[in-house]
């Protein structure tokens, strides 16, 4: 925890390193704990290896129903690329092994896009010399037809 490392002794992918973020780390410090897992087995000495019902009680408490734990990965490769880091960097943060499996997650939205697609547009206008355009569609029509 203090160097904001989780680490996984078993995955679905082996033996795995979670690099936490400053609020992750702030959550799980100050959770109880009953032995040193977060979420103990029937045995406290021993991890729980199945998350199903915990994470109805804590869905069902903060008014998610129906959210699943796979719903909180995809959102969060999603707002990755939404933010630009990349397919590799949000696959290592996700544990994958392979490219293809995070492009499943990554659904960028169509905000990095139009920031890119304005980013080139006007590299293009000031290249050519004009002035950088709006976005407003209509005073765009009314300067081309005056």
């Amino acid at each position: 925890m203090e160097r904001g490392l989780l680490f996984l002794p078993e995955s679905k992918t082996g033996q795995k390193t979670v690099i936490l973020n400053t609020s992750a780390q702030a959550i799980l410090a100050d959770l109880p704990r009953v032995g040193r897992f977060v979420i103990p087995g029937d045995d406290p000495a021993k991890p729980r290896s199945d998350l199903k019902r915990p994470w109805a009680v804590v869905s069902k408490h903060a008014g998610l129903d129906g959210l699943r734990l796979h719903d909180l990965r995809h959102s969060f490769a999603s707002i990755g690329a939404g933010q630009s880091l990349g397919l590799p960097i949000i696959g290592k943060l996700l544990g994958h092994m392979q490219p293809s499996t995070t492009q499943r997650y990554a659904h960028l939205d169509a905000d990095p896009l139009r920031r890119a697609s304005d980013m080139i547009g006007q590299r293009i206008a000031a290249a050519l010399g004009e002035a950088q355009q709006t976005n407003d569609v209509n005073s765009f029509k009314r300067e081309r037809s005056v």
